[in-house]
C-alpha cells in the first residue's frame, strides 16, 4: 500500500521500566510487518498514567516505510476484536481506570506542512478550536476497525454508481489516502486527468463486449448478472465472481479473474453513463477512457499541479450529508529533488463481498474533516475542520 507520512505534533507517549511477559507476536500492515515480544508497564500519555498497559517491544521490522518515516512506535486505536494478543487499545485501558471525561478521542490533522503544529489528538474530549459548526454522527456498523455504511461518492454533483445503494467505509487515520473500489477511483482519475497505467484487459472487455453490456442494461438486465450472462463472471444468487477453472496444478486461471473484474467495472460506468441518457459511441468511448485511467499496480495515480483550479469537487454521503473534498483537499503535494510531484488522494483498493465494497478514509479525508471516534457510545463524528 502507498504510504505517504505527514509530520504530527502529538501527545508524547513515553514508556519506561517495561516488564518481559515472554509472549511473542506480529503484525502485519498494509506496508510492511513487525514482530516483537508483549510487555506491561505504565504509560504516561500527556499528564494522564495508564496503569499496566499492555503493548509490544517491536524486534523487528520488515518495511522500508517504518525506516523512512522514522517511528518510534504505532499507537493502536481500533476496537479490542482486532487486537493481537488480546491486547486492550490505550483508549479502553484510560475507560476502564476512568481517566477521561468522556468516552471518546478526537483527530485534529493540519495539513499545512509548513506550520509548527502537525495536529492534535485529545483522549477524552475535543478542541473547540480545530472545527467549525456541529459534528456529523454515524454509528459504527461492524466492531474491529471503526466501520460504519456511508452513500455514494459524487463528482461535482454526480453519481460514481457504484455505492449509489451503498457502501462500507472505515475511518483509520494509519493510511494516507484514500483507499476505494477500483470502478469509482477510474472515473474519478478520469474527471481529474489523473495518469495510470492502460488496462489491455479492460479495453479488451469494452471493445468485444461493450455494445452486449448496453444492450443488456437497456433490456433491464439486472446489474450484477450481466457479466454472467456473457461469460465473464458466474452468478452466485447475490454478485458476480471469477469463472477461473482450476488448472492441473491446482491454480486459478488469473486472467479470467482479471476480465470479470474488468466486466464488473464496465457494468458500472456503462449504466452510470444510460443514467444521463449518452448515445452509445459516447458511451462506449467514456468506459474506453476509464480504462485508460486504471490506477498503477500500486495504486497511486499523478495529477498536474498546474491543473488543480480545473478539477471538480468530490463529495461522500455520509449520514445523508455530503462531505465536499477540494482538489486542494484531495491532491497530495510531495516534494522530490527539489521539484513539487501532485499525486491524487484516490488509490485503488478492492475488497469483495461480503466485507466489501470498502472505503478507507484515511488522512486526506481527516484533514479536511475533524474526526470523533466516540467509544461510549459507538458512533463517529465529522466536522469541518479549522
Amino acid at each position: 500500500m502507498f504510504a505517504l507520512f505527514m509530520r504530527l505534533l502529538l501527545n508524547v507517549i513515553c514508556v519506561v521500566y517495561s516488564n518481559y511477559s515472554g509472549e511473542t507476536c506480529k503484525i502485519t500492515y498494509g506496508s510492511g510487518a513487525i514482530s516483537g515480544f508483549f510487555s506491561n508497564d505504565n504509560v504516561l500519555v500527556g499528564d494522564l498514567v495508564v496503569k499496566n498497559q499492555k503493548f509490544i517491544e517491536t524486534t523487528r521490522e520488515t518495511s522500508v516505510s517504518f525506516i523512512v518515516g522514522k517511528f518510534d512506535g504505532i499507537l493502536g486505536l481500533g476496537y479490542p476484536d482486532i487486537s493481537v494478543g488480546k491486547a486492550p487499545p490505550v483508549w479502553l485501558s484510560m475507560q476502564e481506570q476512568k481517566l477521561l471525561a468522556d468516552d471518546v478521542f478526537s483527530f485534529w490533522l493540519n495539513r499545512d506542512s509548513d506550520a509548527l503544529s502537525g495536529g492534535e489528538l485529545v483522549f477524552g474530549g475535543m478542541d473547540p478550536d480545530h472545527y467549525k459548526g456541529n459534528h456529523t454522527y454515524v454509528p459504527v456498523s461492524r466492531k474491529g476497525y471503526w466501520q460504519f455504511n456511508m452513500g455514494d461518492l459524487l463528482i461535482d454533483g454526480h453519481s460514481t454508481g457504484f455505492c449509489a445503494k451503498g457502501c462500507a467505509a472505515i475511518v483509520d487515520s494509519g493510511t494516507s489516502l484514500l483507499a476505494g473500489p477500483t470502478a469509482i477511483v477510474a472515473q474519478v482519475n478520469h474527471a481529474i486527468g489523473a495518469e495510470g497505467i492502460i488496462s489491455m484487459e479492460c479495453k479488451e472487455v469494452v471493445s468485444q463486449y461493450g455494445e452486449i453490456i448496453l444492450e443488456l442494461l437497456i433490456a433491464q438486465t439486472q446489474p450484477q448478472k450481466v457479466c454472467s450472462q456473457i461469460g465473464l463472471c458466474l452468478f452466485d444468487g447475490t454478485h458476480s465472481v471469477s469463472n477461473g477453472i482450476e488448472s492441473v496444478v491446482g491454480k486459478e486461471n488469473v486472467g479470467s479473474d482479471v476480465m470479470c473484474t474488468a466486466c464488473e467495472m464496465a457494468v458500472v460506468w456503462i449504466e452510470n453513463q444510460l443514467r444521463e441518457n449518452k448515445t452509445k459511441e459516447l458511451i462506449l468511448q467514456y468506459a474506453n477512457q476509464l480504462c485508460e485511467r486504471l490506477p498503477s499496480p500500486n495504486g497511486e495515480s499523478t495529477v498536474s499541479c498546474h491543473e488543480m483550479s480545473k478539477m471538480p469537487n468530490l463529495a461522500f454521503t455520509i449520514a445523508n450529508k455530503t462531505f465536499v473534498l477540494t482538489p486542494e483537499q484531495y491532491v497530495v503535494k510531495l516534494e522530490q529533488s527539489g521539484q513539487t510531484v501532485c499525486i491524487s488522494g484516490f488509490m485503488a483498493f478492492d475488497i469483495p463481498p461480503p466485507r466489501g465494497p470498502l472505503w478507507i478514509l484515511g488522512d486526506v479525508f481527516m484533514g479536511a474533516y475533524h474526526t470523533v471516534f466516540d467509544f461510549g457510545k459507538d458512533r463517529i463524528g465529522f466536522a469541518e475542520s479549522a
